[in-house]
């Protein structure tokens, strides 16, 4: 099986890709520790967080774990972030260069789009997962929507998914969601309150197997 295929198998497993953006690096491994223990599997720092490609760098010998960047906004971003490790790699916008890239190196790469016209474009130029975003404005009846003319493409929806709505997504379509500060949460961190992230964790991921 390709590696692609492979990330992309492991997130089926879960239907969660946990964003990390805000955290302070202090509390990175016990966020990250706690999510783990929660069951999560796919990890996306992003880029405009601080120390992002080094983050990536040091989770390359866990085995429990893929980790993937996020916010990559142009080809040197994505460069950079697979010279660091990346597994996958997502963005809120969708650039040629940067799925064509990924793809001749058969890294996820999984764009970020909105309109039907992006969606097809993004599958045609070879992505096998498409971020929606933002998705939570919209709600579930979108992806649903999407999925009539398009079926048969994995769509992520990002932002504003919670707890309650994720079972809906999954219901309307989605091949899974990204989970931002709700899960991987700056406060949380900051109050070594490591048993609600894992908590949090868990509750996302039986929302999600609907």
């Amino acid at each position: 099986m390709r590696e692609s295929d492979l990330v992309l198998s492991a997130l089926g497993e879960t239907r969660v890709i946990s964003i990390i953006r805000g955290v302070d690096p202090v509390y990175m491994n016990q966020v990250i520790d706690s999510l783990v223990d929660g069951g999560i599997r796919l990890l996306e720092i992003t880029l405009n967080s601080e120390n992002a490609l080094s983050i990536i760098e040091e989770q390359q010998e866990r085995t429990d774990l893929i980790v993937g960047a996020g916010t990559v906004l142009n080809l040197a971003d994505a460069k950079a972030a697979i010279d660091a490790g990346a597994a996958f790699v997502l963005a809120p916008t969708l650039d040629s260069e940067v799925v064509s890239y990924c793809v001749e190196r058969d890294i996820l790469v999984v764009p970020g789009v909105f309109t039907p016209t992006e969606v097809l474009s993004a599958h045609n130029l070879g992505a096998k997962l498409i971020k929606i975003f933002p998705a939570g404005g919209i709600g579930p009846q979108y992806i649903k929507d999407l999925l009539g003319p398009l079926n048969g493409i994995s769509l992520l929806p990002v932002g504003g998914i919670t707890i309650e709505n994720t079972p809906i997504f999954m219901k309307a379509g989605a091949f899974a969601v990204g989970v931002g500060s709700y899960l991987a949460n700056p406060a949380l961190a900051k109050e070594h309150n490591w048993q609600e992230i894992a908590r949090r964790a868990k509750a996302f991921i039986s929302a999600a197997r609907i």
